[in-house]
């Protein structure tokens, strides 16, 4: 989700290494001047109170656990066992039903946004099994946790602090009510506050952008997130790549954004399985098999899966699995 920490995919399962603790006694912003500068800011910049907010920091407990999770994300598995978690009879089950369930809003936003049903499902699934999952660690504890004892995306997660509050307030919802990933995402996408105030769309017209109850606003914002960053109606994802010689080693080394046309693949000895377009640009991915390595041709809309999270597993996660789904429901209508 323009996310760039690798522990976003997967928090459905994640979320459970960090168990709801109890709330301990109220956090002294007086002894957080990362705080009171927020604070400062937040009240001259968006006409916040500040006694307002120092009241909503009272109810922040910071969180050492959740910078160990932070430290142990799923995304670092071997392909053969990070797929094992979302490549289950049991997801493509749940996933079908969900599709089924919701088949009205799915084929709405294929039809608005070029973005097929199996894959906003799939990422559904992988984030929260479709809803089942949204997290139960208060928002405000992760992003206030990170903020102030994570370094290395302290800016980062201060700009989404910024911004939860800035929505909690949109929303006018109390921002210690918030729950979701210890990493600060919620609802059934598993939105950063960033991506919620700026993709989250009405899908079910009821007057409210809803994407922590409503199934319909989570298919609807989910299709815009990936559309605005660059989805290609009607374009594959991933093929197979044959492999030939070794100079393929140096398209691995150019990363999981297309740079190549397909047609100047061949010259490193790149040959997709499929020959639709010798000019689409490809990304060689390279996966970990039980064995050894095995590879697949990553297009532009592998690409723009990994902008929801920034990990080529995450990426064929969804697309294995929402290629499941789509086999099921196929099944299913056949005469």
């Amino acid at each position: 989700m323009s996310i760039r920490i690798a522990t976003l995919g997967a928090l459905w399962l994640a979320g459970l290494l960090v168990a709801a603790s109890p709330r301990a006694h109220a956090l002294n912003v007086d002894k957080y001047p990362e705080l009171q500068g927020l604070i400062a800011e937040m009240a001259d910049q968006y006409g916040f109170a500040p006694q307002t907010l120092r009241k909503t920091f009272r109810c922040v407990q910071i969180r050492p656990e959740i910078i160990e999770a932070m430290e142990r994300p799923k995304e670092l598995l071997p392909w053969y066992e990070y797929s094992n978690i979302f490549l289950t009879e049991e997801s493509v089950q749940r996933g079908a039903r969900f599709w089924k369930q919701h088949e009205a809003a799915l084929t709405r936003a294929n039809e608005e946004y070029g973005v097929p049903p199996e894959i906003i499902v799939a990422i559904l699934g992988v984030e929260t099994q479709y809803g089942r999952n949204t997290g139960n660690i208060a928002i405000l504890d992760a992003l206030t946790t990170l903020t102030l004892k994570y370094p290395s995306r302290a800016e980062y997660f201060r700009r989404e602090l910024t911004e939860f509050l800035l929505l909690a307030r949109e929303l006018d919802i109390n921002a210690c009510r918030f729950k979701g990933s210890y990493a600060g995402a919620m609802g059934l996408p598993q939105f950063m506050a960033s991506n919620y105030r700026r993709f989250a769309v009405d899908f079910d017209a009821n007057g409210t952008r809803d994407i922590l109850e409503s199934p319909g606003d989570a298919i609807g914002s989910v299709a815009v997130y990936l559309k605005e960053h660059g989805w290609e109606a009607g374009a594959p994802v991933v093929d197979d790549a044959n492999l030939e010689g070794t100079r393929y080693f140096w398209i691995e080394k150019l990363g999981i954004k297309p740079a190549l046309p397909v047609r100047q693949l061949a010259h490193y000895g790149i040959f997709p399985r499929r020959h639709e377009n010798a000019e689409r640009r490809a990304a060689l991915i390279s996966l970990e098999g039980e064995y050894g390595p095995f590879y697949r041709l990553g297009y532009n809309n592998f690409y723009v899966i990994t902008r929801y999270n920034h990990n080529k597993r995450y990426a064929m996660a969804v697309y294995e699995l929402g290629e499941r789904i789509r086999q099921r429901m196929d099944s299913k209508t056949s005469p």
